[in-house]
């Protein structure tokens, strides 16, 4: 009864693996050009804060921190009310073992959030603060 099904299942595992291997190939090939586009787009308009916010990201994902750091820190600079800049450079600040910084970032993102009702990124701030006064 059973010998019927282990082909059929054997089948079904090897189109989602091969699927799931040509997903992570794809990400890996796109990676570049992602990075590249997101330059391009901040090159055409550096004051756009969802590009400057994206381009930050992309260089913390390769790992590039202090390109994402410069990046973070201007828009929380020119753009206060970017609510998701805090919970990210609070936490590149902690990585980067500044553990004031990021307190001080995290606590100005949730007067931020607060102020315009910005709920998911105020729950995600005050999270953090949490965990790093209990680290402390």
């Amino acid at each position: 009864m059973f010998g019927f099904w282990f082909p059929v299942l054997g089948f079904w595992f090897s189109v989602f693996r091969n699927a799931s291997m040509s997903e992570e190939k794809d990400a890996q090939q796109q990676g570049p050009d992602r990075l590249a586009a997101l330059q391009s787009f901040y090159e055409e308009d550096p004051d756009d804060a969802f590009t400057r916010f994206g381009l930050a990201r992309e260089h913390l994902k390769r790992g590039h921190a202090d390109e994402a750091l410069a990046l973070f820190e201007a828009l929380a600079e020119d753009e206060p009310g970017y609510t998701g800049t805090y919970y990210h450079l609070g936490k590149l600040y902690e990585h980067l073992g500044r553990p004031e910084e990021a307190r001080s970032t995290y606590e100005a993102g949730v007067e931020v959030c607060e102020e315009q009702g910005a709920t998911k990124d105020l729950s995600e701030l005050r999270d953090a603060l949490m965990r790093m006064k209990a680290e402390w």
